[in-house]
């Protein structure tokens, strides 16, 4: 999570920044932090949006355990500047579970793939898994169906872009960041990034491949 050191007022005329040496108390945070998420939770149960399991007669067995324990909410400043904490986080959401250089082998029906064994202080090893056990491993890396990697919450929150947003970077006198990518065609985009140009025939390494729509033989009956 990564919360902005500061706020619109009350009534929106200024931009309120939080203290250069305090932020706000961690152990605090932490007891804030699970009576929320349970209260929505409470809510979500309530409201039958959330499935108990079947061994649990109500939410509050579940309320019960977690304030049994105290949580702790790991917060801490950067080590580095914001832009090296955004290539960090970007590497967990917005990369695949595993790249194809990863991928070393497959044949009769085994997928051979490299991997850091951190247990060994982070050695490239190698694995070989059957295809179905390599697809269940891969699939668990997809969100279900409602989740998304990253929400937007107050003043970033999508419906705010063109309100709250534009009135903080102009309380802070600031301009507002413009995606270099944006309105780029997406092919575009995958070549700058990468360098490679997925249209290039991957043969011959001159000729540009062109995509043409195949028309079925058969017309398909109605009905």
């Amino acid at each position: 999570m990564i919360v902005p050191a500061g706020g619109l007022s009350d009534d929106q005329t200024e931009w309120i920044r939080s203290g250069k040496k305090f932020f706000l108390p961690v152990k605090a945070l932490s007891a804030v932090f699970r009576g929320i998420l349970c209260r929505l939770l409470e809510q979500g149960v309530e409201q039958g949006k959330i499935k108990l399991p079947d061994d649990t007669s109500s939410f509050r067995q579940i309320k019960n355990l977690c304030y049994q324990k105290k949580w702790v909410v790991y917060c801490e400043k950067p080590f580095a500047g914001p832009q090296n904490l955004i290539n960090y986080l970007g590497n967990y959401t917005h990369r695949v579970a595993i790249s194809n250089s990863r991928i070393a082998d497959f044949k009769d029906g085994k997928v051979t793939f490299i991997f850091k064994d951190y247990k060994t202080a982070g050695l490239s090893k190698t694995i070989t898994l059957d295809a179905d056990e390599f697809i269940r491993r891969f699939l668990q890396h997809v969100l279900p169906c409602g989740f998304y990697k990253i929400r937007y919450f107050g003043f970033m929150a999508i419906c705010n872009i063109k309100t709250k947003l534009d009135l903080c970077f102009t309380l802070i006198e600031k301009t507002a960041y413009l995606p270099q990518y944006e309105g780029v065609p997406a092919i575009d985009v995958w070549r700058s990034i990468t360098g490679c140009d997925p249209l290039l025939c991957p043969k011959c390494k001159t000729g540009r491949m062109i995509a043409k729509a195949i028309k079925p033989q058969k017309e398909p009956e109605p009905g």
